[in-house]
């Protein structure tokens, strides 16, 4: 079929397996440009594997060290002139590139939050693997169903407290406007955030592994997080997501104790802001963003995913004397250079001017739209989009 990109929103609707598998490639020809991460993890499970910094994970562990991985996805798979989803064509490139690279790779297809997907994973580590080294948590969904309770949970991005005004961006558009957000009603929208994005699934998770005896000596586990800078507070770091990664955070000494046998570590690592998913959909960041990459590449210290991933497993998790660096509330930072002071400054200054007129001009929106557009495998300028391609892209490991 020939696959053009239909949007709605913050989400595309359609996926390009060529544009997909060329980023995946990409991703992985930067890490082979950087060289070995010497001690690097060799036995990998990746909980949220398909897109954004889980993808990136995957690939830093398996071309940085070698490492054997197994991811968990939940996508949609494809059927006949109907593309899959992103997650589904980015699984089905890794694991097509790893084959011919000589590395393991093989995914768990379903709800991660599940404990049928929980124990399959176990169950496949310990048939192919043993053991594991390495646990990188990176799920962002809008929903969970409790596998203990069976309660449907759903997420809200809110503010906590007062309404929040501020500005934000039509990103397609281009066009700046002020949007108003109005708080959390009752403390159940925050209690149920929290059940979403906090550390209850992360923790099932280990408690999980940890009884199939598939935790390696010294395994590490690591979750993802974001704080960002003043001006996103209110709807970020103070609002309702802000409270599940406290509680991300929370979950930290419980899961240390869970793996004492093995003595085991776990981390939040606190990334910079990027375009995902997760993240368009969240008003007033796109402007953030497209701001925020003007400054940072004018310095040359933007980062996508995999320049993330891979300096956290190189500098931070996988350092040469084995000390992990953390900040005094023992978070990994890898948002340093985005929080620098004189990024910060530059970043509130174009905040304060920014409109319709001058967004162009004085921000990277076409940059932001560009990255928009690549997750899902389009503006790809090797790439005829007016030429059919097939649309039906199994997963090796999911063939039965």
């Amino acid at each position: 079929m020939i696959i053009q990109p239909r949007t709605r929103g913050f989400i595309c609707l359609t996926c390009h397996p060529v544009g997909t598998a060329n980023n995946v490639k990409k991703q992985i020809q930067y890490v082979q440009s950087q060289g070995a991460i010497e001690n690097g993890p060799k036995k990998v499970l990746v909980i949220g594997a398909s897109t954004g910094f889980g993808l990136s994970s995957r690939i830093a562990a398996a071309y940085g060290s070698g490492a054997a991985t197994i991811g968990v996805f939940h996508g949609k798979a494809p059927s006949k002139g109907k593309t899959a989803n992103a997650g589904w064509y980015n699984t089905a490139a890794f694991e097509n590139d790893a084959a011919k690279d000589g590395l393991y790779a093989k995914s768990v297809h379903g709800d991660a939050f599940s404990m049928e997907v929980k124990e399959a994973a176990a169950a496949l580590i310990k048939k192919d693997l043993g053991t594991v080294d390495l646990i990188v948590y990176s799920l962002a969904a809008p929903k969970r169903l409790d596998p203990i309770s069976g309660t449907n949970f759903s997420s809200v991005l809110k503010p906590i407290g007062a309404p929040f005004s501020n500005k934000t961006v039509d990103f397609h558009a281009g066009t700046v406007s002020n949007i108003t957000i109005q708080p959390v009603e009752k403390q159940e929208e925050i209690d149920n955030t929290i059940k979403v994005m906090g550390g209850e699934d992360w923790k099932l998770w280990i408690e999980v592994l940890e009884k199939a005896g598939v935790l390696g000596e010294n395994v590490k586990t690591v979750a993802y997080s974001y704080i960002g800078p003043e001006l996103t507070f209110p709807i970020y770091k103070n609002g309702t997501i802000g409270q599940a990664k406290i509680d991300l955070e929370k979950t930290v000494p419980t899961l240390n104790d869970l793996m004492k046998d093995v003595h085991g570590a776990a981390y939040v690592s606190v990334n910079k802001a990027l375009v995902t998913q997760s993240s368009s959909a969240i008003p007033v960041v796109p402007l953030y963003i497209s701001l925020l990459y003007k400054i940072m590449k004018e310095k040359g210290i933007h980062e996508g995913t995999i320049e993330q991933a891979y300096r956290l497993f190189k500098e931070r998790l996988y350092t040469a004397d084995g000390a992990v660096p953390v900040d005094e509330a023992g978070r990994i930072r890898i948002d340093d250079w985005e929080m620098r002071d004189d990024v910060q400054a530059e970043v509130s200054k174009l905040w304060d001017i920014a409109t319709s007129e001058n967004l162009a001009e004085i921000s990277d929106i076409e940059g932001y739209r560009n990255e928009f557009f690549e997750l899902f495998g389009f503006n790809d300028p090797t790439i005829d989009y007016d030429v059919e391609v097939d649309e039906i892209v199994p997963i090796a490991s999911l063939e039965k």
